[in-house]
């Protein structure tokens, strides 16, 4: 247990620790919550139920899951972005390829998220990190469009209500939150830094009912929450070294975490964590196409 400067209480949510737990999704279809183990390539799903982590189906996807993102309709199944492809997974925990080779050989996919207008936003990375990433969008008929060049290591990202604006992190060079306009079709124009991340590697991020952006800071042991203008408005000290990514669950605050690199991990690195905040966040948007029949 950690308390922050403004006396926020971190709970540890889960029993299990992961390797690289990423991605958390609050479902709006049955409330459930939903997260990856990147290292391993497991996509998960559960319960949050009084305060803890009740875990539920598991199924690893491949060797390396980036981002989940939900289906509209009930019972429809998750696409999900795993090694250079985007795949369906079922309820029932099948299979089956949405789109294949996405990412260059040697490339793999990262974090990702829908906007309000179904389309799938999901960035790569590659090892040895270099500028030759890409961000794309799957359109709600399943084409892949290329949308940014010259990424290196693309993570978190959350759009307005509107959809109007695209908050994003490309980790490295410049560890920062940067903005975007989004037209209609998608296309992203006027790029701006919002503000620079000290102290940490910026990962994965969410937005919250009032606006505000919540980002975990990868080997600051903090989740932080920043204006549009690059306010910084809270910090709150974890009891975890690298948090990976975060979503709001109505007003409770989910943060991923990694054991990964550390030789001396705590009890509380690899867990799913939790802190209650005063404004809420809404449930992931989902990916209105339909997976192939």
């Amino acid at each position: 247990m950690s308390r922050s400067p403004l006396s926020r209480t971190v709970e540890i949510l889960s029993d299990a620790r992961y390797v690289q737990a990423e991605s958390p999704r609050w479902d709006a279809r049955d409330g459930g919550l939903a997260w990856i183990d990147m290292a391993t390539g497991a996509f998960h799903r559960g319960r949050i139920e009084q305060g803890r982590v009740v875990p539920g189906a598991a199924v690893r996807v491949g060797d390396q899951i980036g981002a989940p993102v939900p289906l509209a309709a009930p019972g429809a199944g998750w696409a999900v972005a795993v090694d250079r492809r985007i795949v369906h997974v079922s309820d029932a925990g099948v299979v089956s390829p949405l789109v294949t080779d996405v990412a260059a050989a040697g490339h793999y996919m990262n974090d990702g998220g829908a906007d309000p207008f179904g389309r799938f936003w999901v960035g790569s990375q590659s090892m040895p990190r270099a500028p030759h990433c890409a961000l794309w969008s799957l359109e709600p008929d399943g084409t892949m469009i290329e949308r940014l060049t010259g990424v290196t290591v693309s993570n978190g990202l959350a759009f307005d209500r509107s959809g109007s604006t695209l908050y994003y992190i490309d980790t490295l060079p410049h560890r920062s939150i940067e903005a975007f306009d989004v037209a209609p079709d998608g296309r992203l124009s006027r790029r701006r830094t919002v503000c620079k991340v000290d102290g940490g590697n910026p990962d994965g991020m969410t937005i919250d009912d009032e606006g505000m952006l919540w980002v975990a800071v990868w080997d600051a042991g903090e989740v932080r929450r920043y204006s549009p203008t690059g306010q910084l408005l809270e910090a709150i000290t974890l009891p975890s070294r690298r948090p990976t990514a975060v979503a709001l669950v109505d007003r409770l605050l989910v943060i991923t975490t990694a054991s990964i690199g550390l030789s001396e991990p705590t009890d509380a690195d690899g867990a799913l964590l939790g802190v209650e905040v005063e404004v809420g966040g809404s449930p992931a948007s989902p990916w209105s196409g339909e997976p192939v029949r």
